[in-house]
């Protein structure tokens, strides 16, 4: 049986530019971005060394540089994300991104719309 870790990245807060209309583009909107992955962390826990384990600065890094590229849609914005991570950090053997445009302009009183996707090696 594998043993896997879980490392979450919970309530990365950023302002940028994504949505199909024009006025997203020029005004912006605040998003959230949570990442879960799971890895054998086994290693790290031995030798207390950041070389060994998923840094969460990094994951943190990919978020940020995903999400300052404009796209029309989140699915976009969430696929980039998870395959970054994927290809990135050979260690993660899972990985979950959710992407969430809070106070989306739509009409109706809503706190925010969310995407979630899912990878496994």
């Amino acid at each position: 049986m594998a043993v896997l870790h879980k490392i979450d990245v919970a309530g990365i807060r950023l302002y940028t530019n994504h949505g199909c209309m024009n006025e997203e583009a020029i005004i912006g909107s605040h998003y959230e971005v949570n990442i879960s992955v799971w890895a054998n962390l086994n290693a790290s826990v031995q030798s207390d060394d950041l070389n060994d384990t998923v840094d969460y600065v990094a994951l943190h890094a990919i978020a940020k540089e995903e999400m300052a590229l404009r796209s029309k849609l989140l699915e976009v914005v969430c696929q980039r994300i998870l395959d970054r991570i994927m290809n990135e950090h050979p260690l993660v053997q899972k990985a979950k991104v959710n992407v969430a445009k809070l106070n989306p302009p739509i009409n109706g009183d809503v706190e925010s719309v969310a995407l979630t996707f899912t990878a496994e090696r």
